[in-house]
């Protein structure tokens, strides 16, 4: 089976730093990805790195199989749809508009037909017409999340995508991803929350330092030595009723680093 994407020794270079350091990992269709990291990990140029968004100094980034750098900007965007962190909207378009913007190449009323069901899907019904500047914050995350749906791409990379949602739309967010690769697409998806990663990710990317220490399955890949490596946290992932959980307190150099 061809990889959905793959990382091959890809390093980064950025103003003079290096920021992604022999990285290489494979994600399959029907697989969802998380990676983990603290701030400045490295999270966001690696999936950056594997759209072709930012350049390898070393090593080389596939998307189905075909090298990105031979990839025209089409041919990119048919294999992969990407929502990146920033979530400002430049003009006050209802909703749905902003959504069916994820698919440009469809008729107008197929893709607003397209737009409001996925609004529908994350519990925005009520609000398809309203402008998206006029929105919270996690209204509007959820707008550009549908619009990421629409595209109908079978890779989707997502960076961020729970960051300031409410606990009951972080697992919506993710139960929504989760059934994406069920059918057969594939998922990258950064998170800050290891809980949740832990229990909506087949595998976990662990970034510390721009290096990957762990890619495998939550239990092997947040062991005690890899929170406190990449984390400063002295703990380990446990098993309760609602599913696993990261129980974890600060360590020494995170108790050191101050507020």
């Amino acid at each position: 089976m061809t990889d959905a994407a793959s990382l091959d020794g890809a390093g980064v270079m950025l103003a003079g730093r290096q920021v992604l350091s022999e990285v290489s990992l494979r994600l399959a269709p029907g697989e969802v990805l998380g990676v983990v990291g603290a701030n400045g990990s490295g999270k966001t140029t690696l999936l950056r790195a594997l759209l072709g968004i930012v350049r390898l100094s070393s090593g080389q980034a596939r998307l189905a199989g075909h090298p990105v750098r031979e990839l025209s900007e089409a041919q990119r965007a048919s294999r992969a749809a990407y929502l990146p962190q920033d979530r400002r909207v430049g003009w006050n378009l209802p909703a749905w508009r902003v959504v069916a913007l994820g698919a440009p190449t469809l008729a107008p009323e197929r893709a607003r037909d397209r737009a409001v069901s996925a609004l529908a899907r994350l519990g925005m019904a009520g609000l398809v017409e309203r402008g998206v500047i006029d929105m919270s914050g996690g209204e509007r995350a959820r707008v550009l999340l549908a619009r990421l749906l629409v595209t109908g791409a079978p890779l989707l990379v997502a960076d961020e995508p729970a960051a300031g949602l409410d606990p009951d739309a972080q697992f919506q967010v993710m139960e929504i991803l989760r059934s994406r690769a069920d059918r057969g697409g594939a998922v990258i998806v950064s998170l800050h929350d290891l809980t949740l990663a832990a229990r909506s990710c087949d595998r976990l990317a662990v970034l510390a330092g721009g290096r990957l220490l762990a890619c495998a399955p939550p239990a092997a890949a947040l062991t005690s030595d890899a929170l406190r490596a990449a984390f400063g946290l002295e703990g380990r992932l446990v098993s309760s009723p609602f599913g696993d959980i990261v129980a974890a307190r600060r360590g020494a150099w995170g108790a050191s680093a101050g507020p």
